[in-house]
């Protein structure tokens, strides 16, 4: 018998997929309530709205995400919403990362759908979900950028985004309508929390958290 959940977000910027799979979980949970997100900010949004929510369903490579830095935010944000990644990847590695950044679960999207209802009904009754095939890596994953990264507050991390995107403190101030010295200082906070001396340090930490990109045939 499956937990009836109140609320699930369902976050994936595929369409169809975001779709199909809705369509297949309602069949399940006839009495829950769905909602869709297809950025980072539209999940912030959603969360934000939905609090109470009982499942979060997140694709790693959501527009605006840099690897696993939205989940390791989620999991800071909303401790209390559980998170089931639904990824094309099923590499070993990305998946002890996922569930070491506080995932609930790992599902393969090449996993049948009595697949993926039977992992998010684990997880809802309070279970860790991965594939029987998973084996966790010898070599502990660092957790040395995370952990860092969890430290800055909502505008020190929007901040750390830009300097990933090469934007200049001008250019971030006139986007975040701040001054540049507000940005110089949020900056001098950064490096602070990240133990490194300039952007660029920086930025290369939040590329510890990339997940490769998906290949041609994946996008398609």
């Amino acid at each position: 018998m499956h937990v009836m959940p109140e609320k699930i977000i369902i976050a994936d910027d595929h369409p169809l997929f975001r779709q199909a799979l809705l369509i297949a979980l309602k069949e399940q949970f006839k009495t829950t309530q769905w909602f869709e997100a297809e950025t980072v900010e539209s999940i912030s949004d959603c969360l934000l709205a939905n609090a109470d929510a009982d499942l979060l369903l997140l694709d790693l490579n959501i527009p605006g995400a840099h690897g696993f830095d939205h989940l390791i935010r989620i999991r800071k944000q909303n401790p209390d919403v559980p998170v089931v990644v639904i990824s094309a990847y099923s590499d070993e590695t990305i998946i002890a990362k996922a569930m070491q950044h506080g995932a609930s679960g790992f599902v393969p999207k090449s996993e049948s759908v009595p697949v993926i209802i039977s992992a998010i009904s684990s997880v809802l009754a309070g279970k860790l979900w991965v594939p029987g095939t998973f084996e966790k890596p010898k070599q502990d994953v660092s957790a040395t950028a995370d952990v860092a990264i969890a430290k800055l507050t909502a505008q020190e991390y929007r901040i750390l985004m830009m300097f990933s995107e090469g934007l200049l403190n001008k250019q971030i101030g006139d986007k975040l309508c701040v001054a540049e010295a507000t940005v110089k200082a949020h900056a001098s906070a950064i490096f602070r929390k990240l133990n490194v001396r300039n952007r660029t340090q920086a930025a290369m930490m939040l590329g510890q958290l990339d997940v490769p990109e998906y290949s041609d045939s994946l996008k398609e």
